[in-house]
């Protein structure tokens, strides 16, 4: 969910250009009018006003504003940045104009395609090469190189030997398949974010922007910084609760990172450890509910299951992955000797609590509306969204309140901000639409099951390393999408639990954001403090290996997604936290002092024992009992070392 601001610029440290005096003066516009429709169309009132409009014709009229804003703002190379060459131009007024022909005629052109082909064809000739372009200056060159792939496998897909060996389209079905058919560019991806995602963008813009985020760094800080390494703690607090509704892991870094890395710097922490807490706790914030990044309500849809269903079974894996990063932050504060926050900087939680209680409330009517009513995901936003908007503009935090032009700038914001996800889902909307009609699907899913026949884990193994290769450089929102589509079906197919291969391919992907080479999370951190990325993307690796463990734990005892008895839940949870812990320990180096290279070890291998759920495979619960004892047997002689 990145802003058209932040367009690709040169590897110089010159700042880049302001855009052209005629995107200053558009886009504004642009981006209230999409901000607007996004919110009217979630609110329903369409609907209830008995106006005969479908879903299709609202997501290509969003979708054309954004190509207008999209080729308005980012120019075809980074060097042309602050300049509106007259194609560029051209391209803009074409998206907007198609948006708004589509939208006229969507109803006629779906029901007689089959009489149109010329129409049908131009209409999608335009909104494909329209969509591929807008998706590569926002999502850069990986994603771009995924489609042009695909889309070269769906002309030639009977030339394709093997078991890959699919139906090829000819160009003209090609072109009108993907641009009028509800299984293709306006399909459920597209749906979706016109639907859902928009209004949770604004709602985080209103809570940014009524002090939201000062609030939640403060409360982390009054909670967290009289406790050992509190600098680091307020930064996994703070994180994982704005990163929960922020919807971007590297947004997250350059929201919270500038206040919290500077403060973990001057706690001790060093510059590449500092960046690295920052890097992880953001990543984090994308499988924290209620949006995960917005793949909540994708994944819900794909699932054919409630919402509600989806934000439940990922409340323990994301609990794990930050106590993972909690504790290892206050191991290595243990280790290093990092005192708490000095006392001057830390602010009273009442006195915190007592300015900013209102920010809790749209949490709380979110929840409830979901849960209690039984509200669909856009509707409870609509009424969070609400909630902050009443509070914020009756009280202030910090002297920032809601005024009605920052609630246009939300507006705005929300627009601007919603371009890059709605190209990104018209993109996934091509690449199922090709999946689909080329059989494509069928033959991946067959071979990747025939290369992880008998052996699950090889199969995981594969499949987590490709996530984390297909995820490199791409959003939250575009690496859920692609691997939904190509990674969670073997998995499926051999006996995982549907929701549980869709977490797997979701955690896996989001760990792209702090694993070299391309390490979008780390590297925003790294730009903050001050130091070299390969070495802050390594050190976050060190921080976030519980991600990288946990999916295979919640995969083989799906207790861990709340799903069996409860006795059985709680077990392997308190187990999978003893094992973080211990195995944490081992690595860091210091427990409750500093350990031996002997002790270390013991404690990795324990607390991987422990981490071992019992469910895992005949007698595991050997493994997990022995990982006890061998963890319990060094704690204790530690205790023993300590006091002589």
């Amino acid at each position: 969910m990145e802003s058209v601001e932040n367009t690709p610029t040169d590897s110089s440290n010159e700042a880049p250009a302001p855009p052209s005096p005629v995107a200053r003066a558009l886009t504004p516009w642009l981006g209230i009018a999409l901000g607007l429709i996004g919110l009217l169309w979630a609110s329903g009132i369409a609907v209830d006003l008995g106006i005969d409009i479908i879903a299709e014709q609202v997501m290509v009229a969003v979708l054309g504003i954004s190509f207008a804003i999209i080729f308005l703002n980012i120019p075809v190379h980074p060097k042309l940045q602050g300049t509106l060459p007259w194609y560029d131009a051209v391209a803009a007024v074409l998206g907007f104009a198609i948006g708004a022909y589509m939208f006229y005629r969507y109803p006629v052109l779906l029901e007689n395609i089959a009489y149109m082909p010329v129409e049908g064809t131009i209409v999608g000739v335009i909104l494909v090469f329209l969509t591929v372009e807008a998706l590569r200056r926002t999502a850069g060159w990986g994603l771009f190189a995924v489609l042009i792939s695909f889309s070269v496998y769906g002309f030639l897909a009977d030339l394709v030997p093997g078991r890959l060996q699919g139906l090829a389209m000819k160009p003209g079905t090609f072109f009108s398949f993907l641009g009028i058919d509800t299984t293709g560019i306006l399909g459920i991806p597209l749906t979706i974010i016109t639907t859902v995602v928009i209004i949770f963008i604004f709602l985080g813009q209103v809570l940014l922007r009524s002090g939201g985020s000062k609030f939640f760094t403060d409360i982390a800080a009054a909670i967290m910084g009289r406790s050992r390494g509190g600098s680091a703690k307020i930064a996994v607090v703070a994180s994982g609760l704005f990163g929960s509704i922020s919807g971007s892991a590297v947004s997250n870094v350059a929201s919270t990172g500038v206040i919290t890395i500077p403060l973990m710097r001057q706690g001790g922490y060093s510059r590449p450890v500092a960046g690295a807490i920052e890097a992880v706790a953001s990543t984090g914030g994308q499988i924290m509910p209620p949006i995960m990044g917005a793949a909540a309500f994708l994944m819900a849809e794909l699932l054919e299951i409630r919402y509600q269903e989806v934000v439940i079974a990922a409340i323990l894996p994301a609990l794990l992955y930050y106590i993972a990063v909690f504790l290892q932050a206050d191991l290595e504060a243990g280790k290093t000797g990092i005192k708490p926050v000095p006392e001057d900087q830390i602010p009273p939680f009442l006195q915190v609590l007592k300015q900013g209680w209102y920010f809790i409330v749209p949490f709380a009517v979110l929840i409830y509306a979901l849960f209690f009513l039984n509200s669909p995901p856009e509707t409870a936003a609509l009424f969070g969204a609400g909630s902050i908007v009443v509070l914020g503009m009756l009280f202030k935090y910090k002297g920032k309140n809601l005024t009605v032009p920052t609630l246009i700038m939300c507006l705005r914001r929300t627009g601007e901000m919603s371009v890059d996800i709605l190209v990104i889902g018209a993109t996934a909307g091509m690449i199922i639409g090709i999946l689909d009609a080329t059989g494509l699907s069928f033959g991946l899913t067959f071979l990747l099951v025939q290369i992880g026949e008998g052996n699950l884990f090889l199969l995981l193994g594969l499949t987590a390393i490709i996530c984390i290769i297909l995820g490199m450089g791409m959003p939250t929102t575009a690496i859920y999408f692609l691997l939904a589509v190509l990674a969670t079906p073997p998995l499926v197919k051999l006996g995982v639990e549907p929701l549980a291969a869709h977490l797997f391919v979701l955690y896996f992907g989001l760990m792209s954001m702090i694993t070299p080479p391309v390490a979008l999370a780390a590297f925003t951190a790294a730009k903050l403090a001050e130091t070299g990325p390969m070495g802050t993307a390594v050190a976050a690796c060190r921080f976030g290996w519980p991600a990288f463990i946990v999916p295979f734990l919640f995969v083989v005892a799906p207790n861990l997604i709340m799903i069996g008895e409860p006795i059985d839940i709680v077990i392997v949870f308190v187990t999978a936290i003893a094992g973080i812990w211990f195995a944490s320990a081992g690595m860091t180096g210091f427990f409750t002092m500093k350990l031996s290279m002997v002790q270390r070890i013991a404690y990795i291998v324990g607390g991987l024992g422990l981490l071992l759920p019992s469910q895992a495979f005949t007698n595991a619960y050997l493994v997990e009992i022995a990982g006890g004892v061998i963890c319990g047997g060094v704690f204790a002689l530690e205790r023993m070392n300590k006091q002589i």
